[in-house]
């Protein structure tokens, strides 16, 4: 279809079907974090998949092809992985905690979910982890 084809369909989307919400997704970012409080687990970055779902106001959401009308999701990638290296963590508690005050404080944030994991620990399991959401 082609941008005028598009253009063409403006106005045609019935109230009833239009976007209630808007997400942006970060999933499963595989970054090392040094991570844990057994004596094997400092000092020794461990496996930690992190995802995050962040649900913006329409006005952070671009409305248009335009870069500069976009939420930033590069953000979450680049903050999640400096918050990865800049200490070591107890518990994955506070590394989802922190993860989650950053993205919390972005511009037209109305509703967020942060996920971690270990995905190494238990050989019979995919992982294990925490969770933090605003609803």
């Amino acid at each position: 279809m082609t941008h005028s084809n598009i253009a063409a369909l403006d106005g045609l989307v019935p109230d009833r079907l239009a976007p209630r919400s808007r997400k942006i997704v970060l999933e499963g970012y595989d970054v090392p974090v040094d991570i844990g409080f057994h004596d094997f687990e400092v000092g020794t970055p461990q496996r930690l998949i992190v995802s995050v779902e962040v649900w913006v106001d329409e006005a952070s959401f671009a409305a248009s092809d335009e870069r500069s009308h976009a939420w930033d999701y590069d953000f979450l990638r680049t903050e999640i992985g400096a918050l990865a290296g800049s200490r070591r963590f107890n518990l994955q508690e506070t590394f989802a905690r922190e993860v989650y005050n950053l993205v919390a404080a972005r511009r037209g944030v109305t509703a967020l979910r942060v996920s971690t994991r270990k995905p190494d620990i238990y050989p019979d399991c995919d992982g294990v982890g925490v969770e933090l959401a605003s609803f």
